[in-house]
C-alpha cells in the first residue's frame, strides 16, 4: 500500500511538475476538507448543529444535498418496511 501511494504521488508530481511534498500537502488538504464536511453534515443531520450553522460551515448546496439524500433513504426504508 505504501509503495502504491508513493508511486501515485511521484506520478502526479511528474505530471503536474510539482514537488512531491506539494502533492502530499494538497492531498492532505482535500482529505481534511472532505472529513470536515462529513462531520458537519453528520452533526446537522443528528440534530447537534442547526441548519444555518451547517450552511455557514459547508455551504447551502451541500446541506440541501444531505437533506435530499436523507429523505431518499427514509423513503427507501419506509418502502422496505411496507413492501
Amino acid at each position: 500500500m505504501a509503495a502504491e501511494i508513493s508511486d501515485r504521488v511521484r506520478e502526479i508530481a511528474e505530471a503536474r511538475d510539482l514537488p512531491e511534498s506539494e502533492v502530499f500537502e494538497r492531498a492532505l488538504e482535500r482529505g481534511l476538507e472532505d472529513l470536515w464536511e462529513e462531520l458537519v453534515l453528520a452533526r446537522y443531520l443528528d440534530g447537534e448543529l442547526d441548519r444555518e450553522e451547517a450552511i455557514e460551515r459547508v455551504g447551502r448546496t451541500k446541506v440541501k444535498r444531505a437533506e435530499q439524500e436523507r429523505e431518499l433513504v427514509e423513503e427507501d426504508v419506509d418502502w422496505g418496511l411496507n413492501a
